[in-house]
């Protein structure tokens, strides 16, 4: 469905529509966010959540939320560093990405694992 990406599937806004007639599930933290949307949002999702009854008002925003993170990861410029990691099938010397995607999934790494531990000692303990 979406796009995979260092062992993650990247989800497109477009996909969602799919998404939504199925019950894919994913991980989910326990920690909970509390958001206020603007009118015309909440109204969109409240619309969305009637034209899809299976999906709750919270996992379409939870899968729109998702959806648009995977944009913005995508959206990062590549920034050409100086360090050869690779060449490609042209024998064309391929750089390191210096840009703000490599700083993004290492932190994103980072706190997957941090809230993994958390799940983890909760379900433990």
């Amino acid at each position: 469905m979406g796009v995979p990406t260092d062992g993650v599937e990247i989800m497109k806004i477009r996909d969602l529509v799919v998404c939504w007639r199925e019950h894919a599930g994913a991980p989910i933290t326990t920690r909970e966010y509390v958001i206020k949307l603007q009118l015309y949002d909440a109204a969109r999702i409240q619309a969305l959540a009637e034209m899809y009854p299976a999906r709750t008002e919270a996992q379409i925003i939870t899968e729109l939320l998702t959806a648009a993170l995977d944009e913005v990861e995508e959206a990062f410029p590549y920034e050409e560093g100086n360090r050869v990691i690779a060449e490609d099938e042209y024998q064309d010397p391929v750089y390191e990405d210096t840009g703000p995607t490599p700083q993004f999934l290492r932190r994103t790494r980072e706190h997957l694992l941090r809230l993994q531990g958390n799940a983890k000692d909760n379900a433990d303990g």
